[in-house]
């Protein structure tokens, strides 16, 4: 990879049911691009931003049913929105790369094959929030839903929603993530996250030396 080419940001999103490990990854993955003398920013989804995490609040916490689907899906493109426009299209303008945890794959995925809301509606909103800017690559960590779920149980004080929501809906998360990356080869990379932090670690560099031409 040439010069020109690293003094553009990249924005990579990591996705995946409960418990995949998402946000220890993400952590692990801007390390190493920080040694490697590449400016890189860790954030997630909902939430990245003030009125982001704000909205991220009213997702998480309560009793499952607070909401339905589509309300869901409208507090979390307004909470994208503030992120864009606040912290993710800054830092790639300044040559930042943005890693983060979670991003509009999760909306099609929970909200849509998981709640029941239309792709086509999802895809409508992500447009007017976000025209057309999509990720440079986005790692799905895909695990069966009983160790995710297991995994999930273990790591928290406490259950979020969507961690009280039944085994269904978590399956119907995973079909729909192990469909995304089927659908989108060139974006998207599925990752086993079943294995040792450390395995996973390395499937994600493997990626990114292959995608990106990274000495990682």
């Amino acid at each position: 990879m040439g010069q020109e080419e690293l003094s553009r940001g990249r924005f990579i999103t990591l996705e995946g049911g409960e418990g995949a490990g998402k946000s220890t990854q993400a952590a692990l993955l801007v390390e190493v691009l920080t040694r490697s003398g590449i400016h890189a920013l860790k954030t997630r989804e909902p939430g990245g931003a003030p009125g982001a995490e704000a909205i991220r609040k009213l997702l998480v916490e309560g009793d499952p049913a607070r909401w339905d689907a589509l309300a869901e899906a409208l507090l979390v493109v307004a909470a994208r929105r503030s992120h864009l426009r606040d912290t993710v299209w800054p830092a790639l303008d300044a040559g930042t790369w943005v890693v983060c945890d979670r991003f509009a794959d999760s909306t099609i995925a929970y909200q849509g094959y998981g709640g029941g809301v239309p792709l086509a509606d999802l895809e409508t909103l992500h447009r007017i929030i976000a025209g057309d800017f999509r990720p440079d690559l986005t790692l799905i960590l895909d695990l069966p839903v009983d160790i995710g779920m297991a995994r999930a149980t273990a790591r928290a004080g406490h259950e979020t929603r969507f961690e009280k929501m039944g085994r269904d809906f978590h399956e119907r998360l995973r079909r729909g993530f192990l469909e995304i990356a089927a659908g989108e080869p060139k974006r998207c990379a599925l990752i086993d996250a079943q294995g040792r932090v450390s395995e996973v670690h390395q499937a994600i560099l493997a990626q990114l030396r292959s995608r990106f031409g990274l000495a990682l």
